[in-house]
């Protein structure tokens, strides 16, 4: 009996101490960064090679970004949900693909909650509320009067479907009647404001600072909860006249479910303590973007909250769900 007593307790402490020395090891080969988005130029590309960078000189190997676009980032998102977890293949998420998607779609080919360890939430993203400059209004107020005044007269553009939301989630909040024009993506979208195609839209505040200060659109307000640094001037929607009305958009990193939490909790360790570095900070917000490096149970938390919220919008506002 003693024999049996001591081989389970060692095989106890074996397997207690398993994780820690995975966790300890690891990395020992190359990692995997996935961008479900295209090469080059695009922000989330560039925030996912700032980190990569900076990651494989702190865990000495190389972390390799690895884009793979298509299907509105569906494809990439996919193929890490059914990737080893491992800790050797990570996912750059964001609202669209974690909030917006799943609210919007039928049928999703991954679950947002239950098929990632979510490691950190990097960053979010002010989201700004902009007009055509020939559209007669100066403020939020007057865009919700005028948009009563001519109900379905008004329209407003959006590529990104978590900026579609966010306009429904307004038009909830203020009553008001306005067109959707989509797009294909946020570039041609903003185009159309700039011509007059359409009157307004929600965007992000780095896609659209070159054009707001420009005079080529102009800015009603911010949804983010404080005023931005980069337009001091702008007020916030909640100042505008609509308390406690905040939107933003995000940039995390996720793993496979089943990553081991060890590895999980050096992933986020590294992470949060590159992106406070005050070079990569200066990087990352330099467009607007506000770094928050969260823990993997705020992130977790967040996500669920937001996908509860923006149901709510889809449910209110009738929004017919994608096939």
């Amino acid at each position: 009996m003693r024999k049996i007593a001591l081989s389970i307790a060692g095989f106890t402490l074996l397997a207690l101490a398993a994780p820690m020395s995975y966790a300890q090891s690891y990395p020992s080969r190359p990692i995997h960064m996935v961008v479900p988005f295209p090469s080059g130029g695009a922000a989330n590309d560039m925030r996912a090679r700032i980190i990569a960078d900076k990651l494989s000189q702190s865990l000495g190997k190389q972390v390799i970004v690895e884009n793979r676009p298509g299907a509105d980032g569906a494809i990439g998102t996919e193929f890490v949900a059914k990737a080893a977890p491992d800790g050797y293949t990570l996912l750059l998420t964001e609202k669209g693909l974690l909030i917006a998607n799943p609210v919007l779609f039928k049928k999703m080919r991954y679950d947002p909650v239950n098929d990632f360890e979510h490691i950190t939430l990097l960053i979010t993203t002010t989201v700004v509320l902009a007009a055509n400059p020939s559209l007669p209004v100066g403020s939020v107020k007057e865009l919700i009067a005028l948009a009563k005044a001519k109900p379905g007269q008004l329209n407003y553009g959006t590529g990104i479907s978590s900026h579609y939301l966010i306009m429904e989630m307004f038009k909830l909040r203020t009553g008001v009647n306005m067109l959707y024009v989509p797009y294909k993506g946020s570039p041609p979208a903003v185009m159309a404001l700039m011509s007059g195609e359409t009157q307004v839209m929600f965007g992000t505040l780095q896609s659209m600072l070159s054009q707001i200060k420009g005079n080529k659109v102009k800015a009603l307000a911010m949804a983010s909860s404080v005023r931005s640094p980069a337009l001091p001037e702008v007020p916030t929607i909640s100042e505008a006249g609509l308390p406690g009305f905040e939107a933003s958009t995000f940039t995390g990193f996720a793993a496979p479910a089943g990553t081991p939490k060890e590895i999980v909790r050096k992933l986020y360790g590294e992470i949060s303590r590159i992106a406070r570095m005050p070079d990569v900070r200066d990087r990352l917000e330099a467009g607007g973007d506000v770094v928050v490096a969260s823990t993997p149970e705020e992130f977790t938390d967040f996500i669920k909250s937001e996908i509860v919220r923006y149901r709510t919008v889809v449910k209110d506002a009738g929004i017919r769900l994608f096939e």
